[in-house]
């Protein structure tokens, strides 16, 4: 190996263990804080101690920041899982997994709320993540279409699309589980989701 070569692999890997750092302050500052409103490139990089300019350099901008947290938080609850949901035999029970996955996932770490609550504040932040959610809306409508008869009209189908994504969302689980369990949120969202199937296969 040469020395060149040998640099360039330190410098790599010193550069990720910044980016891992910063991350992770970012995240820890929006579970602690309770707010998203302070949340900044200075006030992150004087938790990770780094600079402001370290920052900049590995995610652009605030917004660049805060989707590598959701990112890493995402890869963290395990999310990869929902692959496993577009494959199930069983459409309906695909569904009742997801619900579970989402569930644990709104639940598992108090960041993800704050990072819901930054949308508000960056436009171009919730831009971003609505491109994400639409993953599942996507994932929902894939798994309804293998549950519902063709009979079922498409206005129909999407109104059934529509509730599914909504009770799986993160404003919803938040409303629900004020006054109830993770499991208990859980298992209401699932008697909901199985009685407007219900009602679309009648």
């Amino acid at each position: 190996m040469s020395t060149r070569s040998y640099t360039s692999h330190v410098r790599s890997a010193a550069a990720a263990e910044k980016r891992e750092r910063a991350i992770q302050a970012a995240a820890a500052f929006l579970r602690e804080s309770g707010s998203a409103a302070s949340f900044s490139l200075d006030t992150v990089a004087k938790l990770a101690g780094v600079t402001r300019l370290t920052l900049y350099n590995q995610f652009g901008s605030r917004r660049g920041l805060l989707e590598a947290v959701f990112d890493d938080i995402a890869q963290r609850g395990r999310l990869v899982r929902l692959k496993d949901v577009a494959m199930q035999a069983d459409p309906r029970q695909g569904l009742d997994q997801m619900i579970g996955i989402f569930c644990e996932f709104w639940s598992h770490d108090a960041a993800v709320e704050r990072l819901h609550e930054a949308m508000v504040l960056d436009p171009e932040f919730a831009q971003a993540l609505i491109e994400r959610n639409e993953r599942r809306r996507g994932l929902v409508r894939g798994l309804v279409e293998r549950i519902v008869p063709k009979s079922a009209g498409a206005a129909a189908k999407r109104d059934v699309v529509d509730l599914i994504f909504a009770m799986t969302s993160m404003a919803m689980y938040r409303m629900l589980s004020q006054r109830r369990s993770a499991k208990a949120v859980e298992a209401l969202i699932r008697s909901t989701v199985h009685a407007a199937l219900d009602r679309l296969a009648e």
